[in-house]
């Protein structure tokens, strides 16, 4: 017997839910009705459900308004089968992204609420609208022939990083009548994320940050002639700048692809209409004036003005197409508003392509974003700290140190108004960073500006030449009062590295600093700056950190190392000496795999545990064993004595020698046995 078809109930649902929003007095658009330019604009902007470009058609869309005119966009999407509600993925979160950070068109197709939710993400990357409400209606009629249906209402804004909160269970949709719905947007202010969700959601949306950045990388690398990696550095940070806008009082609108009209006359040429998007912007900015004019210069020259990536073939310039492919892959990450090194990623991905040598090739490796936080910790960074990195590369270091910075801030002020002072005094007077080549400088620029602006203070100057510890503009007569330094140096400087080390440190009156560099300068490479710090700050910890740290960009076995600045170390100075070769993380560097970092033996546990052994001591082993803790000194003038570990006692103790008896016994005993149960007289040592 041929199985019975079962048929869609989906008009039955349309009417319902239609009937209901026509009760509620609201003025709803159905699937092929405009809403408004900017809301239908980024529909047709973004990838399709099918996979295509544009076509994105919400069933049913609205404006809901709180009592303060708030709009907030409500999109809804039907279907008409049982279980057709919502689709979770493995971390429990509405499946929009595949396992290898593509978008899931098989659930954002067949599932409600993944498709009103794959919507919202088009409205948080190409529109201005920040909280979004996702809702998927979905039915069937039971066996009495009575439509049966089921909701879901989701939240979907940067703070859940586009991958939407439930809000509640409701039965109908009367929470959006105007009566209700102030009520209902009290309930989605008041959702949080767990810890461990958002851990989850960035880990997620940073794998596929990555993925995006190795598809444009190849994309333009591939199709984009005459660009070099210079070239494609700076033409991505430009386009991001003249992409964001700025909201509040003194707005500015984000340069679209539309605005770019492939002109050749010059002065409205493209690259001519983006550069006077980023000089309005870094305006508004209150970027000063003559920082301002180095980054206009520096994407003007032979680049923005370029005759050539201007130049008009079949209506559009290479300048616009670039344009269109980086606002396209990277616009919904930039514009969320992910705490991350956003720029470090992309700096590492573009330096990819560069024929460094392996000395070289470590002195451009990004640092990992736990690792750059467990600095930041380790140099007891809080939120009125004043940290300074001397190669500060993207400024992966800073903006881990920054969002320690203000999450301190958020804990510890109970006024918001005091808060937003004290977050923007941190970003604007608190960090400070040197970074000489003019490429990763400019990456380094483009990640304070997405991380709200701690752009001030990064210095395009040599650390170890030009810098002499005041502030780099506006404040340049006031000096720097730095009290934590954070730093991954180039391992190829002098001392593999120590050389700013001893610089930095030496600039300090007081505070802690944590660095993480090739071992051998602890053992005998950077003898002469080693014994130089020494005068001047003391040795706290020295930790042996995993040899694949950074697998499938470096291969150096690093440590860490941990000082209190402003005292001299004392011979008889207690030294901890931590082997974190095992972190917790398995890592792999296989290009196609999903996920390269696994937390795979509590590798949170770990790291926290190694902060608190480095300030407080044995008294906090838990994880770790005394193998892996050991405590003692070193000579202050010695400089090759830093990277200790537990000895190995090799003395044979009683109960070792019993154990081997017992062994040996046991062992005759096993033989004796043997022969007798075969029958011979096997000859026994035993007695002899």
């Amino acid at each position: 017997m041929a199985k019975q078809t079962v048929q869609s109930v989906e008009p039955n649902i349309a009417d319902l839910v239609n009937g209901w929003l026509k009760s509620y007095k609201l003025d709803y658009k159905l699937e092929q009705e405009s809403l408004n330019d900017s809301i239908d604009k980024a529909l047709d902007e973004y990838k399709s459900k099918q996979g295509g470009t544009g076509g994105n058609r919400p069933d049913c869309k609205l404006l809901a308004y709180d009592s303060y005119g708030t709009a907030y966009p409500v999109l809804i999407e039907y279907k008409g089968y049982k279980d057709r509600l919502v689709k979770f993925d493995e971390n429990g979160n509405v499946a929009i992204k595949t396992s290898d950070n593509k978008n899931d068109y098989k659930n954002i197709n067949s599932y409600a609420v993944n498709g009103a939710i794959h919507y919202a993400n088009a409205l948080l990357h190409y529109t201005d609208y920040e909280d979004i409400i996702s809702i998927g209606v979905t039915g069937y009629k039971d066996e009495s022939g009575n439509l049966q249906h089921e909701i879901g209402v989701y939240y979907v804004s940067g703070k859940n990083y586009g991958y939407g909160q439930e809000v509640a269970k409701y039965t109908d949709l009367s929470f959006l009548e105007e009566t209700n719905f102030d009520s209902f947007i009290e309930k989605v202010k008041s959702l949080n994320l767990t810890e461990e969700e958002k851990n989850k959601s960035i880990e997620k949306r940073e794998q596929e940050i990555s993925s995006s950045l190795v598809k444009l990388n190849n994309d333009i690398y591939k199709n984009e002639s005459g660009l070099g990696e210079s070239a494609r550095i700076y033409l991505v940070a430009a386009s991001i700048i003249a992409n964001l806008g700025i909201k509040g009082e003194n707005p500015v609108r984000p340069l679209e692809k539309s605005d770019l009209k492939s002109s050749a006359e010059k002065g409205e040429r493209d690259g001519d209409i983006m550069l006077r998007k980023i000089n309005t912007f870094l305006t508004a900015k209150n970027v000063p004036e003559d920082k301002k004019n180095l980054i206009i210069q520096t994407f003007s020259e032979g680049l923005l003005t370029n005759e050539n990536i201007n130049k008009p073939i079949n209506g559009e310039s290479q300048l616009k197409r670039v344009f269109s492919k980086v606002i396209d892959d990277l616009g919904l990450y930039y514009k969320i508003g992910l705490t991350t090194d956003f720029t470090g990623r992309l700096f590492n991905e573009m330096y990819n392509w560069l024929g460094f040598t392996q000395d070289k090739l470590n002195d451009v490796v990004l640092t990992p974003s736990y690792v750059a936080s467990f600095l930041a910790r380790l140099a007891r960074v809080n939120k009125d700290s004043y940290v300074w990195d001397f190669a500060t590369g993207s400024a992966g270091l800073l903006v881990a140190a920054m969002n320690i910075m203000i999450d301190d801030a958020k804990s510890s002020l109970k006024s918001p108004d005091e808060f937003k002072k004290k977050e923007a005094f941190i970003k604007a007077n608190q960090l400070l960073g040197l970074e000489i080549l003019p490429s990763i400088y400019m990456l380094a620029i483009l990640n304070m500006i997405l991380m709200g602006d701690g752009s001030s203070n990064i210095l395009n100057k040599n650390s170890l030449t030009d810098f002499n510890g005041n502030y780099g503009f506006v404040r340049t007569s006031e000096k720097f009062p730095a009290t934590a330094f954070v730093l991954n140096p180039p391992y190829s400087a002098s001392g593999n590295g120590m050389i700013f080390v001893e610089k930095a440190l030496s600039m300090m009156d007081k505070g802690y600093a944590a660095i993480i560099i090739q071992n051998s300068a602890g053992s005998g490479k950077a003898v002469e700056y080693n014994k130089k710090i020494l005068k001047h700050s003391t040795l706290l910890a020295s930790i042996k950190m995993p040899i694949d740290l950074f697998v499938g960009k470096s291969s150096v076995q690093t440590n860490v190392y941990v000082f209190r600045v402003g005292e001299a170390h004392q011979k008889d100075e207690i030294v901890k000496f931590i082997d974190f070769s095992n972190d917790g993380y398995t890592r792999t560097n296989r290009k196609k795999a999903s996920i390269n970092l696994r937390d795979t033996d509590n590798a949170k546990g770990r790291y926290d545990e190694v902060v608190s052994l480095v300030r407080f001591g044995k008294s906090k082993l838990k994880i770790f064993t005394e193998k892996e803790y050991y405590e003692s000194t070193i000579d202050p003038e010695n400089g090759a004595d830093w990277n200790q570990s537990a000895p190995v006692d090799t003395k044979p103790t009683l109960q070792d020698f019993k154990k081997t008896v017992a062994d040996y016994l046991a062992w005759e005993v096993s033989n004796l046995l043997k022969n007798q149960a075969n029958g011979t007289d096997g000859e026994s040592g035993l007695g002899k």
